[in-house]
C-alpha cells in the first residue's frame, strides 16, 4: 500500500525508515527537533543482517564505501593478556560477509544521499513535537524514531516505560593513530575498547565512574596495556563525548498503537534503547526500519491494511528488539563487576 506519513526523528532509524516508506510510494515528510543534523559520533558495528537491511534500503553500497571490516578482536585483561576472541570468525562464515564497522557521519550521509536521491522528502530541522493527534492530521501514519526520550513515544504510550541509568558514564572519541590491537580490555568496575573505524584512526570506548574527570579518565587507565595510555593521549579531551549510559525501562508491551486516529509505529532508541555493550543500538533501528517498511508496502490500502502491517511490524521486531536489549544490559553487568577472577575465569571457558 502507499500512503503519507510523518516521521519524528531524524537520526539512523528515522532516516531509514523514511527512505523505506519513499521506496514503497509512500509520501513522507521528516521532522527533527534540532535545528541541525548531528555530526558527533564515532564508530558503528553493522552487522551483516543489518547489512542485508541496508542493501533492501539501496543505501548497502554507499556503506560500503566508508566501512571497514571488523577481525580479529579480543578480550583481554589491563596487563594485555588474551582470554578470548570476539567471535567475529563465526559471524562472518555464518553471514558470508563480516562484520563491519562505519563512523557514525558516514553512515548519516549515506542515509542522507540515499533519501536525497528521491528529491521530495523534506527534512524540517527545528520541529518539536507536541500533540501526535494534531501531528497525524491528514497523515495515514506517525513514527516516533526520535530517540530515548521520545515524545512520541509518551504522548502515545504514556510515561511508564523511560530512560533509567545504569550507574556508569561512557567516554568515546577517535585517535589520529591506528592501534595494533582491537578489542575489549575488562578491569575491575570499567573497561576500555579498541575498534578500527578508518585508515590511520582507531575509535575507542570506556567506561567510568560518574564523576571522573578527562584527566582522570587519563589516569584510570594510565597502568593498562599498551596502547591504552597512547591513544588516549593522542585525543584532543575537548572532542571526546562523554554520557550516562541508559536503557528504557520497563520493556513496553507493544512497539505500534493501532488507534484510528494516528496511528504510531515506534523505531530505534525510542522503541528499545539499550546500553552499548553488544553495539547492537544501529543495527536494530535498521532492522526496525526495514521491517516496518517492508510490513507496510505488502499491506493492502486503506486504515484495516495500516495497522495489519503495524502488528506484522510488531511481532517481528518487538521481542528480538528486547531481547537484545536484555542481554546488552546483562553484559553491561558482567563485564563491569568487580569480582574479575570469576568473571575472567567464565570468560576463558568461551569458544574461540
Amino acid at each position: 500500500m502507499t500512503g503519507t506519513a510523518t516521521v519524528v526523528g531524524a537520526g539512523i532509524g528515522g532516516l531509514a525508515t523514511a527512505i523505506g516508506l519513499r521506496r514503497a510510494g509512500w509520501s513522507v515528510t521528516v521532522l527533527e527537533r534540532r535545528t541541525e543534523l548531528e555530526r558527533y559520533g564515532a564508530a558503528f558495528g553493522i552487522h551483516p543482517t543489518a547489512q542485508s537491511a541496508l542493501d533492501r534500503l539501496g543505501v548497502g553500497d554507499a556503506l560500503r564505501e566508508h566501512a571497514v571490516p571488523y577481525r580479529d578482536a579480543h578480550i583481554r585483561t589491563p596487563d594485555g593478556t588474551s582470554i578470548a576472541r570476539l567471535p567475529l570468525e563465526r559471524i562472518e562464515r555464518k553471514a558470508g560477509r563480516p562484520e563491519l564497522l562505519i563512523s557514525r557521519p558516514y553512515l548519516l550521509d549515506a542515509l542522507l544521499a540515499g533519501l536525497d536521491a528521491f528529491g521530495d522528502v523534506p527534512i524540517k530541522l527545528g520541529e518539536r513535537v507536541t500533540d501526535v493527534d494534531a501531528l497525524a492530521a491528514g497523515q495515514d501514519l506517525v513514527i516516533g524514531a526520535d530517540g530515548i526520550r521520545s515524545a512520541v513515544r509518551t504522548t502515545r504510550f504514556g510515561d511508564r516505560s523511560g530512560p533509567r541509568e545504569v550507574g556508569t558514564v561512557a567516554w568515546i572519541g577517535i585517535a589520529d593513530i591506528e592501534s595494533p590491537v582491537h578489542g575489549e580490555t575488562w578491569g575491575s568496575g570499567r573497561f576500555f575498547g579498541l575498534t578500527p573505524v578508518e585508515p590511520g584512526r582507531t575509535n575507542w570506548y570506556a567506561t567510568a565512574p560518574e564523576a571522573t574527570t578527562a584527566d582522570g579518565l587519563r589516569g584510570l587507565f594510565a597502568g593498562w596495556h599498551d596502547p591504552i595510555p597512547r591513544i588516549l593521549a593522542a585525543t584532543d579531551p575537548a572532542t571526546w563525548i562523554r554520557y550516562e549510559m541508559r536503557h528504557l525501562h520497563p520493556a513496553l508491551p507493544s512497539f505500534v498503537s493501532t488507534a484510528p486516529v494516528a496511528p504510531v509505529a515506534l523505531v530505534g532508541d525510542a522503541a528499545h534503547a539499550m546500553t552499548p555493550n553488544l553495539g547492537q543500538g544501529a543495527c536494530t533501528a535498521i532492522l526496525d526500519a526495514d521491517a516496518l517498511t517492508r510490513a507496510l508496502a505488502a499491506a493492502p490500502p486503506g486504515p484495516a491494511g495500516v495497522a495489519g502491517a503495524l502488528r506484522a511490524y510488531d511481532r517481528e521486531r518487538r521481542r528480538s528488539a528486547q531481547r537484545t536489549a536484555f542481554a546488552s544490559r546483562t553484559l553491561h553487568r558482567f563485564m563491569s563487576t568487580e569480582r574479575t577472577r570469576l568473571r575472567d575465569a567464565a570468560v576463558r571457558l568461551l569458544p574461540g
